[in-house]
């Protein structure tokens, strides 16, 4: 059976909640705060956030 391993190893375990991810016309990945709608974060590299839904 596997384990999810302990708290306090420094990685996430499950996702993350409250929180939406979708992507810019530019290609930059912008995270949502899903009860206020608010930006939060942007990632300028490309690549998406670890753990968060994505919006369709």
């Amino acid at each position: 059976m596997a384990k999810n391993g302990v708290s306090g190893d420094n990685r996430r375990h499950g996702a993350v909640k409250q929180r939406s991810q979708t992507q810019t016309p530019s290609g930059h990945w912008v995270k949502r705060d899903t009860t206020t709608g608010r930006f939060m974060d942007v990632k300028s590299d490309g690549k998406k956030f670890k753990g968060v839904r994505k919006e369709k």
